[in-house]
């Protein structure tokens, strides 16, 4: 690359790029686990397919981070729409659970591949146009928000296909004949999914430039990989506001698999029945990804608001923890009333997590050295799955009632404290300033706690 893109034109494509990896996702959150029912498998056949897909992608998540610092951030991007094109494929064709958990696996080495690069990529090109001061914030919220109508609109999509092709007389049936069973109607959206990556990878390659790296090879990549790795563990460690970050994805991790794991089931005793129940939870679903991308949208006037992005993250973070605990204090209720409460603190949540992403992400990218700015964003992912991770093992064996909704409530509220006690802003970290342009790793040293300035100027 001669000449880096100009703002607008990188922030496009950097939009252009969250929607086509996401919306396969979105495609797929509807008909996959029916899908697997129809198949044959059994509930715990399709638990140990998910536990494949989460525990591959934390095993994977800082070692493909720290190979996108090594290798490029386009190529890493490209292997992960790859990769997500064959588990969607797997997924949609595969009768057997050998291949359907294979699929699983790979949709979650995409998951740990893709956590990083595309941002990375678009901080690195704003930073080469207009040096490392240059306002992040309404990149990141625009693309957060395009994630998140990417899921919505594919969540949509997914349920409505099959549906719309069991209107027609027997063609759902005439499908799976003239395929001799490979493809059912639940299959559909999948196999379109798989369509949308390939457009991923295609786009990825031809419109994502960057600079030409040194020229890696095995032992650099060997070696770089770790030293990465490392860094990013260490970083988290030395510098206080990135440690805030960190822990603060933890936070949202713990609300996320909170309401992730008790929504379906409040759905279904809600409405009376499995089937009203999955309805319902599908558009509860398209409901909290637009919220989260009107939060996302919001982020920018939520910090020139509060005075910085800090306090952003404070403000939000708590308007998330209340509507998290305030589904947890309506759990013992039924009645209409309840319901609409319910409903108002679901889209609560996803509002404020929407909204204290961007905030997040613009201080851990004013912290970070461009050579370790995908490994960050794994720790950062990292740190959201493992503690989801935990906190669902803990709320299946809880109770039902108030005291899972409550256990994740007060997790994302202590992730909110974490932003109270802090003095005025102040510029940047020198180590923000270094090029991602080399063979690898973190700073030695990171300043020992300096604020930035996180008014979106």
């Amino acid at each position: 690359m001669t000449r880096a893109l100009d703002i607008p034109t990188a922030r496009r494509r950097y939009v252009t790029v969250c929607v086509l990896f996401w919306l396969p996702v979105g495609l797929t959150i509807a008909p996959l686990i029916l899908l697997f029912t129809e198949r044959g498998m059994t509930m715990a056949a399709i638990a140990g397919f998910f536990a494949a897909h989460s525990l591959t992608a934390a095993a994977l998540e800082l070692p493909t981070g720290g190979l996108s610092d090594v290798l490029g951030r386009r190529v890493v991007l490209a292997a992960a729409g790859l990769l997500n094109l064959a588990a969607i494929t797997l997924q949609g064709l595969g009768t057997t659970p050998w291949l359907l958990g294979l699929g699983m696996a790979l949709m979650g080495t995409a998951r740990a591949l893709s956590s990083g690069p595309a941002e990375a990529w678009y901080v690195d090109t704003v930073h080469a146009h207009s040096g490392p001061g240059a306002e992040l914030r309404t990149g990141l919220a625009r693309g957060s928000s395009a994630t998140s109508a990417a899921l919505a609109a594919g969540t949509l999509l997914g349920g409505a296909l099959p549906w719309l092709l069991g209107l027609g007389p027997d063609l759902g049936a005439r499908l799976g004949e003239a395929t001799s069973g490979l493809v059912l109607p639940l299959s559909v959206p999948l196999l379109l999914g798989a369509a949308v990556e390939v457009a991923f990878v295609l786009y990825v390659l031809t419109a994502l430039r960057e600079p030409p790296r040194p020229a890696a090879t095995l032992r650099d990549v060997l070696r770089g990989v770790p030293a990465t790795v490392a860094g990013g563990l260490r970083l988290g460690g030395r510098d206080a506001l990135v440690r805030r970050v960190f822990l603060s994805a933890g936070a949202a991790g713990s609300a996320l698999a909170t309401i992730e794991l008790l929504t379906p089931g409040r759905a279904a005793a809600l409405t009376g029945a499995s089937e009203s129940g999955a309805v319902l939870f599908a558009a509860l679903a398209c409901a909290g990804f637009i919220c989260s991308g009107i939060g996302s949208h919001l982020a920018p006037l939520t910090a020139r608001l509060a005075g910085s992005g800090e306090r952003a993250v404070l403000v939000s973070l708590g308007i998330s923890a209340s509507g998290l605990l305030l589904l947890g204090t309506t759990a013992a209720f039924t009645g209409v009333g309840s319901m609409v409460l319910a409903a108002t603190a679901y889209g609560l949540v996803y509002l404020g997590l929407g909204a204290a992403g961007p905030s997040e992400n613009d201080i851990l990218h004013r912290r970070v050295a461009g050579a370790g700015r995908a490994t960050a964003l794994s720790v950062q992912s990292l740190a959201l799955q493992l503690v989801g991770a935990l906190t669902g093992l803990i709320v299946g064996v809880l109770p039902p009632g108030p005291l899972p909704w409550l256990l994740g409530g007060t997790a994302l509220l202590a992730g909110a404290l974490l932003w109270v006690h802090r003095s005025g802003p102040t510029p940047p970290t020198p180590a923000a300033t270094a090029q991602p342009h080399t063979v690898p790793s973190f700073p030695s040293t990171v300043g020992s706690d300096p604020r930035q300035s996180d008014d979106g100027q």
